[in-house]
């Protein structure tokens, strides 16, 4: 690994926070009707597209909140839920703020916080993450968000971004992140990048591949490991 980064900057949706299982559990509790797995997977499906809407600018610059409640309008009918009402959809919608943390990460994240600067680099929005970090405990430095940069990873204003912020060159930013496309995009820029296994992130009866690629910093189990390699 090259020099040791300045800031580790985290993904969130995923690496940091279980965005299946809680969203699963939350319908399940609401709706015992509804397979919980299949409703998370869909609602997570129409991630992508949304915002691939906003980068062709078939939309204006849209929060993720917003997005996100483009995409439960989309599948409630799916599920036989389209008689949901609004305040009901509304407070669905809120699930992405409560997303609950991996069971490594808060032990994990307060090891890193002592020699590192940490932050988020999340799509989400920065309300999303302020209340997600609230109610979970992360122990962020700063919270970044596209929504400072008004770009959606893999935009190269998200990555070179979180290096202006902190006044450092790229290669002194680390992205911490359980999705390869992400990571990519960080390297691209020159910054450092750290793979976080995360095999459950869509359910245990959809299994993720998080064998090592080529390209990486880092391989890690979990944040643990990752605070082991980082010396912390």
């Amino acid at each position: 690994m090259p020099q040791p980064p300045a800031v580790l900057a985290f993904d969130t949706f995923g690496t940091v926070v279980d965005w299946h299982g809680s969203i699963a559990r939350e319908i399940r509790a609401l709706h015992p009707e509804v397979d919980g797995d299949d409703f998370a997977r869909a609602w997570r499906d129409g991630y992508q597209p949304a915002m691939q809407r906003v980068r062709s600018g078939e939309l204006g610059w849209t929060l993720i909140d917003d997005l996100h409640r483009l995409i439960l309008d989309e599948i409630l009918p799916r599920f036989g839920l389209q008689g949901m009402s609004e305040q009901a959809r509304r407070d669905l919608n809120k699930a992405w703020h409560r997303l609950d943390p991996w069971p490594d990460v808060l032990t994990g994240l307060a090891r890193l916080k002592r020699r590192y600067t940490i932050c988020t680099l999340s799509n989400g929005n920065i309300g999303l993450l302020t209340n997600m970090a609230k109610r979970a405990g992360l122990p962020w430095d700063c919270i970044l968000s596209a929504e400072v940069f008004r770009a959606y990873k893999p935009d190269p204003a998200t990555y070179l971004g979180v290096a202006r912020v902190f006044d450092v060159p790229p290669e002194q930013v680390m992205l911490v992140a359980a999705h390869h496309s992400d990571l990519a995009g960080a390297r691209a820029c020159g910054l450092q990048t750290a793979y976080i296994e995360r095999p459950l992130e869509f359910g245990v009866g959809h299994l993720k591949d998080v064998s090592p690629r080529p390209g990486n910093d880092l391989h890690c189990h979990d944040f643990g490991d990752l605070a082991d390699q980082l010396d912390c």
